[in-house]
């Protein structure tokens, strides 16, 4: 299988980047996103890099970062950063809105989710930021995609058993 997927790890690579091989310091996400979440409700935008594979396959652990910005409205479709427990921050998507309550599942989870208060959300992403280019969350055509892959929750776990294959 894997060399059956060279060719296209090959071009996904080229098109989306490398994720880095170099040695980062890396923090505990309870220990900072906390201070992120403040900066946040204060109204200071904020980047940071995304640590995790519950995103997969539009944001990648460690190559991507994630511009956010706090909003006063959330709709479904948006990723947000949200507190889910006390301490325990989670980067998901809004699934479900059912006035202040919040039904929020990672693009590369196939069961689970969580749920929080519209209160518990302190960001919104605006902006993917990969190494070779920038995509802002309103683009038409990541908008589109974002909804075909919520309709193929059924068979999720196929598409991110290739996924993975390719990268």
């Amino acid at each position: 299988m894997s060399i059956l997927m060279t060719p296209f790890r090959k071009r996904y690579r080229k098109r989306n980047g490398v994720v880095s091989d170099q040695a980062r310091k890396e923090l505990p996400n309870d220990a900072w996103l906390g201070e992120v979440s403040q900066m946040l409700r204060e109204g200071k935008p904020y980047a940071i890099f995304v640590k995790g594979y519950s995103m997969r396959p539009f944001i990648e652990h460690t190559r991507d970062r994630v511009f956010l910005e706090k909003r006063d409205s959330y709709e479904v479709g948006d990723a947000v950063l949200a507190q889910i427990a006390p301490g325990h921050y989670v980067l998901h998507r809004i699934i479900e809105k059912n006035g202040d309550n919040l039904t929020l599942q990672g693009d590369g989870n196939i069961k689970g989710v969580e749920r929080c208060l519209v209160q518990d959300v302190s960001g919104v992403v605006t902006k993917y930021i990969r190494p070779n280019r920038t995509i802002s969350a309103d683009d038409p055509k990541l908008i589109r995609r974002i909804k075909l892959w919520r309709k193929l929750r059924p068979i999720r776990k196929y598409l991110l058993f290739i996924y993975n294959a390719i990268r």
